[in-house]
């Protein structure tokens, strides 16, 4: 080992390895804690689209970065989110169980908000131009959909204000949704009517406070605020 040269004006009793592993290790626990604080609690109330970004502002200015460059409503995108993962950023399918109780493999490789599978995350990446794009962070979630909506919308014709048919694609891909595979599935068409009910009702509450959502930034005055 290379010998350190200890700078005169330190006391030489006063260095010790012990004290640099614990400097080490406090700075290696600030980064990781620093880490979980990227991930939020998901909000209280996720039943009011109101509260869920008065909790989290950024997440408007995401989703509304996403409504513009793809087309997707901000509503729609949320009740995605709502229905993929209830807005907890690091969740994945639960694992299934080997002879009824041994943990095995998960169903897919879904994972984070929007519940974006590898191989499709991987398109997006190339696609959108997002190299380092995270399924865990909520700008990347949200404009995700927005690009994989866009995409339903370019390939089977689905309008992006028919929440309930963008899910279907959504859930069962392009082409299954444009083969039919959904019309067989009652528990997934109940889920499309869910998040079609909850896109709307996210879409009027939006209404009642946009305005003030649109205006938070402390340069930002209405009626200029974009």
């Amino acid at each position: 080992m290379a010998n350190i040269r200890i700078p005169d004006f330190l006391p030489r009793d006063r260095v010790r390895p012990r004290s640099l592993r614990g400097l080490v290790g406090a700075v290696l626990l600030m980064g990781l804690s620093g880490c979980a604080m990227l991930a939020p609690a998901p909000p209280e109330n996720q039943s009011n689209i109101c509260e869920i970004f008065r909790e989290q502002p950024d997440w408007y200015d995401y989703a509304h970065a996403s409504e513009e460059r793809w087309g997707t409503p901000i509503a729609t995108q949320m009740a995605f989110i709502e229905r993929e993962s209830s807005f907890r950023s690091h969740v994945k399918p639960p694992r299934r169980k080997l002879l009824g109780f041994i943990p095995w493999t998960r169903p897919s490789s879904a994972y984070g908000y929007a519940q974006a599978q590898d191989p499709v995350w991987g398109e997006y990446e190339d696609d959108a131009g997002r190299l380092f794009a995270r399924r865990t962070h909520m700008k990347h979630a949200t404009d995700f959909i927005g690009w994989y909506n866009a995409r339903t919308h370019r390939m089977a014709g689905v309008s992006l204000h028919n929440p309930e048919h963008l899910y279907l694609a959504y859930h069962e891909g392009q082409g299954g949704y444009r083969s039919g595979s959904w019309r067989g599935k009652p528990a997934v068409r109940r889920a499309a009517r869910q998040v079609a009910a909850n896109a709307a009702r996210y879409r009027g509450q939006l209404a009642a406070c946009e305005a003030e959502l649109r205006c938070d930034g402390l340069f930002e005055i209405w009626p200029f605020c974009r």
